[in-house]
């Protein structure tokens, strides 16, 4: 059996064991399960112009089913250790510009996720999604790779309660905060401290399954914790045994979409710009994930590639795809599948141990609270540490390179955006290039992805000029 599961992923050809692709791909889930708590907060509350709301029970069993399916699907096909789940930035998009602002009904909603999600399948099997990919500067591609580490490590530390946001009436011009004025003064943020400094340990040490041992020794810390001091300051409650027992998931959203409802409602230009902006979203926040995760990983071939990504980018489209039609919105390709990679994930044999989890925790819901969110955010810390080595890979010394590599850095945690930091690094790019003359040296397809995130960022104005 594990000789079979070695050649057809690959796994010591790649430097991996089945134990270590099977305990990260654990790690990976853990890492990722807070999206089956959050998404339904986001995409199953809101009402929709006929007054219906998804629920948050039926997007939960959704959510976990459609990341489940990918996820499974994703390592199989494209035989790589990166996740698939409700991308946050697009259904927090679907939910509040296109539902709420827009007044779209979810089905509406959903079925233009689809038609977004058509599109990048289309554009992946044409393979115009590759040469996109392959005409970003390799200093870029590195950029990108630092700037998610950066996103997911505010991430871990904005979760774990170590940075937080200074209320208004504190009358200050600075918007975050170390703990609460400026002291660790709860005990989930205690506890992520701790976690921190056993997630580091472990990779100093280079402890096989560090990152995972580290989880559960944190979980077991915070729920004696939160035994004896109560559950009320936490990210994540811990869940009453009876509720832990396997019950049937009710998946009676899936399927529900209108695929032309929003031409008739909103007319067809303006139908077309929401669509355009999921689109550049899920286009490049897909592409500068698995850059990065492909190099954390070190899975890239001598010429810097990605070997098989055409394939990889059709199973993400397909994942959007896969989203609409399950009504939670958008899937792709996850940064937290960094914490598995960090624990030793290089194969689609991780996935399939994730996928598996995210299936079983339809059944099984909340089984994914027993770990609190304090408890996982340590190691999207050390992970964004370890992702931040990209900085070598960039030309410093070439401001041309240097001043759009950084804006793609800072912009995505500071605005806690991939696709804005990339867009912004893009425009920059191009601009630095036209400054120095060297404007003939710039591939067309930066040329037209720069032009389309300059529509992309006047979205808003655009889209009022027309109503």
């Amino acid at each position: 059996m594990n000789a079979a599961l070695d050649r057809y992923f690959h796994i010591s050809e790649r430097g991996s064991t089945v134990g270590t692709e099977v305990r990260a791909g654990v790690v990976t889930f853990f890492a990722m399960a807070y999206i089956i708590l959050l998404n339904p907060l986001i995409v199953g509350t809101s009402e929709d112009v006929n007054g219906y709301a998804l629920g948050i029970p039926q997007v939960a069993a959704a959510t976990a089913l459609i990341a489940g399916i990918m996820t499974i699907a994703f390592g199989a096909i494209a035989k790589y250790p990166f996740a698939l789940a409700a991308g946050l930035g697009m259904n927090t998009f679907v939910a509040v510009t296109m539902v709420s602002v827009k007044g779209l009904s979810w089905q509406e909603a959903m079925g233009l996720v689809v038609i977004e999600g058509l599109i990048i399948v289309a554009l992946a099997l044409s393979g115009f999604r590759q040469a996109v990919f392959d005409a970003i500067p390799a200093s870029m591609k590195a950029a990108m790779g630092v700037g998610i580490g950066m996103f997911i490590a505010i991430i871990g530390f904005v979760d774990g309660g170590f940075v937080t946001r200074v209320p208004d009436s504190a009358m200050t011009p600075v918007p975050v905060g170390l703990g609460i004025n400026g002291s660790i003064a709860t005990l989930p943020a205690l506890i992520f401290v701790i976690g921190l400094v056993l997630c580091a340990f472990m990779v100093v040490r280079n402890v096989p399954g560090g990152l995972f041992i580290a989880i559960v020794i944190t979980t077991i810390l915070a729920l004696i914790c939160q035994a004896i001091f109560g559950s009320a300051d936490w990210g994540m409650a811990t869940p009453e045994l009876p509720s832990i027992l396997g019950s049937m998931p009710d998946l009676s959203i899936v399927g529900h979409i209108s695929l032309l409802g929003a031409f008739t409602r909103l007319g067809v230009l303006a139908t077309v710009l929401l669509i355009f902006t999921l689109l550049l979203t899920n286009f490049f926040d897909a592409m500068g994930t698995m850059n990065a995760l492909g190099k954390q990983a070190g899975l890239e071939d001598e010429t810097g590639k990605l070997p098989n990504l055409k394939t990889a980018l059709v199973i993400e489209g397909v994942g959007a795809v896969a989203g609409g039609a399950g009504s939670v919105s958008s899937n792709t390709v996850y940064v937290d599948s960094a914490a598995g990679i960090g624990d030793g994930a290089r194969t689609g044999l991780a996935n399939i141990v994730t996928g598996i989890i995210f299936l079983a925790a339809m059944f099984f819901t909340p089984l994914y609270e027993i770990v609190p969110i304090e408890a996982a955010a340590p190691v999207l810390v050390v992970v964004g540490a370890m992702m931040a080595s990209q900085l070598k890979l960039i030309e410093w010394d070439r401001i041309e390179m240097a001043i759009p590599a950084f804006l793609t850095i800072v912009v995505m945690p500071f605005t806690y955006s991939i696709a804005n930091g990339i867009g912004i690094g893009f425009i920059a790019f191009t601009l630095m290039y036209i400054f120095t003359g060297r404007a003939k040296e710039i591939h067309w397809i930066m040329w037209t992805v720069a032009g389309l995130f300059v529509l992309y960022f006047g979205m808003e104005p655009i889209m009022a000029a027309i109503g």
